[in-house]
Order: C-alpha cells, then sequence, then structure tokens
C-alpha cells in the first residue's frame, strides 16, 4: 500500500498562488476527460503561477519571511547533514549531567571529503516530535554539549560548522536552575579561543541568547528567508506596547532579515533559496548550502589560528559601530 501523501502546509500570503494553481490543476483534468487539447492556455497560466510565485517571494515583508523561516517543512539541521555529508556520526551527551538534549544534535562528519565537526538545533517535524526536541530549544546541557564537540574539533584541528535555527533557549525554570544563562555565556567567550574555522548559518530562525550560544564564528551564512533577531517580534511587540498583536510592526522595526542584516554588516553571505522557500526544494537548498560551507572553509583554511582568531575577535568588535555626522 502506498503511503498516503503528507498535505501541503500553506501560508496565508500563499493564497492567490494556491488558487491559481487550483484552477490549472481543474482545467487539465477537464482537459483530459474531455480529451480536449488546451495544451496553450496551460502553458500561459503555468508562465502567470510561475511570474506570480516569483512576485510574492520577491516582496516579502519582514512578518512573511518570519513565517517561512517557521515553515514546520523548512529542511532542519539533520536534512541537511543527511543531504551534503558523506559520512555522519552523531554523538550524545555532555558528559556532566548524564543526560542528552535533542534540540541540539552534533557530531562528526565529511564533508566533501573534509572531516569537520557539525551541530545544530534540530526542531521537530509534527507536535510528538517538536515536544521530543522541545520545539528546537536548548537546555544547558545542550551547550554543555556543543562545547564539549567544539573542543573535540578543536583538539583534532577539525573546521566546526553550525546550523542556528531556534526560536531561542529553553526558559523553563529548571533550565534556569542548571545554569542556561551562564552556559551560554560560557560558549561565546570559549569559541573566540578556539583555533580552528568555524562557520555558523542561520538556517531558519535565529532567535536571542539561544541562537549566540552557537553562533559565534569565522562566517556568519544565512538563508534568504531566514530570521536573526534579539527577540521573537511577538516578545518585542508585548514588551513594547503590552500587544503582542503589533508583532508585525516589531518585526519591521526589530531588522531581522538576511538582507537588513547584510545591510548592517552582520552578515557575510546571504544564500539565496529556491523559489517558495527551501522547503519548496530541499536538495536545491542544500546544495547551495554545500557549496558556500566549501568555499568558506577553503578561504579559512588558507589563513593561520592566529589570522582567524584576531580576525574572528575584530569581527564582533565593529557589530555595532556607527558614525554620527555633525549637525
Amino acid at each position: 500500500m502506498a503511503p498516503p501523501e503528507r498535505k501541503s502546509i500553506l501560508l496565508p500570503f500563499e493564497k492567490p498562488l494556491v488558487e491559481l494553481e487550483g484552477r490549472i490543476t481543474q482545467i487539465r483534468e477537464l482537459a483530459e476527460k474531455n480529451d480536449v487539447d488546451v495544451s496553450v492556455q496551460l502553458r500561459q497560466l503555468e508562465a502567470r503561477a510561475n511570474h506570480l510565485r516569483q512576485e510574492i517571494f520577491a516582496n516579502l515583508t519582514p512578518a512573511q519571511r518570519l513565517q517561512v523561516a517557521r515553515h514546520p517543512r523548512r529542511p532542519s539541521t539533520l536534512d541537511y547533514i543527511q543531504a551534503i555529508t558523506d559520512e555522519w556520526i552523531e554523538l550524545h551527551g555532555d558528559r556532566s549531567s548524564g543526560k542528552d538534549d535533542p534540540a541540539l544534535v552534533g557530531g562528526v562528519a565529511r564533508l566533501e571529503g573534509r572531516p569537520v565537526v557539525i551541530l545544530g538545533h534540530q526542531k521537530g517535524r509534527d507536535t510528538k516530535d517538536n515536544v521530543a526536541r522541545n520545539f528546537g530549544m536548548a537546555s544547558p546541557g545542550g551547550y554543555r554539549k556543543a562545547m564539549r564537540l567544539m573542543r573535540h574539533a578543536d583538539r583534532f584541528a577539525m573546521p566546526i560548522i553550525t546550523f542556528i535555527d531556534t526560536p531561542g533557549a529553553y526558559p523553563g525554570y529548571e533550565a534556569e536552575e542548571m545554569g542556561q544563562g551562564e552556559a551560554i555565556a560560557y560558549n561565546l567567550r570559549e569559541m573566540f579561543a578556539l583555533q580552528v574555522p568555524i562557520v555558523c548559518t542561520i538556517i531558519g530562525e535565529g532567535g536571542s541568547g539561544g541562537a549566540l550560544g552557537i553562533g559565534v564564528g569565522d562566517r556568519l551564512l544565512m538563508f534568504e528567508h531566514s530570521v536573526y533577531t534579539v527577540a521573537s517580534p511577538e516578545a518585542c511587540a508585548a514588551i513594547l506596547w503590552k500587544d503582542a498583536g503589533r508583532s508585525a510592526e516589531a518585526a519591521e522595526a526589530l531588522k531581522i532579515t538576511s538582507q537588513d542584516l547584510k545591510q548592517l554588516g552582520i552578515l557575510d553571505q546571504l544564500l539565496p533559496e529556491p523559489i517558495g522557500g527551501a522547503h519548496a526544494d530541499p536538495l536545491a537548498a542544500a546544495e547551495t548550502l554545500k557549496q558556500a560551507l566549501v568555499d568558506s572553509l577553503t578561504e579559512l583554511l588558507r589563513l593561520t589560528p592566529e589570522t582567524r582568531q584576531r580576525m574572528r575577535y575584530q569581527k564582533y568588535r565593529e557589530i555595532g559601530v556607527f558614525a554620527e555626522a555633525a549637525a
């Protein structure tokens, strides 16, 4: 018995496109049923649909990009690892709490034959999986596991690749009791001292300190429809205006998109996505990511460890620097 097809998940702004595609399907079925040649009309409608798709995704608002970044079918860390690596061995545990945090995965892999350590946030595909993965919100143990793997990479001269996709670190009572803030702050400090190349990529939602906990690197890459923010637009709106309903306004003000961050000098490389988002063609998105990672590592490996450390430090020192013109 063939497995049932997964129901597609539509975003609100995709409604005009879905209606047009539904009309195309209906015309095609009627033509086949009545043995009528409507190929010319179908080509015109399909061209119109492609144009509409391009127009929609070329003019997304920050709030709409956030919806794409949170799409349940968007490729995850493990999806990209399976698509771009030659080998992959997942490693578990922080060697401290006796537990393993499934919201942050990591291990050893080969990328184009080169040994690397890859780690990243992992969301679920459905409600049950999301609960098991804690919606990609890592605990202190997850960040300590990440640092254990990064130290392993540093010891054996393996470049580090991180994939960021989280609404933020887990804010629960138990996480705070176990030292959530300390675990993230420790990672921030220690990542600056690592001698191997570090390439960080925001593949979906980069939220707050949870993203920063594995986000200090020599290169910061970001997919076109991903977001990177100090706080979610909903939280920002609730804090500033006591109204989470103004999240779209907050998303605009926060400058969370890849285009904003590129303009502000925070982002090193913007990775284009297939029309319709990375979930529309995951293999094409993975190929774009793989090439960007290989190119970045090739460039970084030409530098000495001391030069990488110095440039990494300077890169983050310059974030937020601005000059005021005299009146």
